[in-house]
């Protein structure tokens, strides 16, 4: 599965509502890091289908989320689960780094 595009509109019940674990990558089109953090998002959400929600935020579409969160770095990526952010990195990171973080909170 790939993963999914948030909005502003569907933040809250993709991420918020979410009873798993969700990995929300915050990226821009014009970011040279986040092209990079790309492809290894992308590796997890294939890896853990079924298991955790894997999305993107564009940040220069969505200014509500973007602030309500407090992203000033791109890429930034937080870890929530039950709508509480659990991790947060920025950077980009590595796939082994960000599914050691997952695979702690998958029941």
């Amino acid at each position: 599965m790939a993963e999914i595009t948030l909005t502003d509109a569907s933040f809250e019940n993709e991420v918020m509502k979410a009873t798993g674990p969700v990995l929300v990558d915050f990226w821009a089109v014009w970011c040279g890091p986040c092209r990079m953090q790309d492809p290894i998002v992308e590796e997890i959400a294939k890896e853990l289908e079924g298991k955790a929600k894997i999305a993107k935020l564009n940040v220069d579409e969505n200014p509500t989320a973007t602030q309500k969160f407090g992203i000033m770095s791109i890429p930034t990526i937080m870890i929530f689960k039950n709508g509480t952010v659990v991790k947060q990195f920025i950077g980009v990171q590595s796939k082994e780094t960000l599914l050691g973080e997952l695979n702690k909170l998958i029941n």
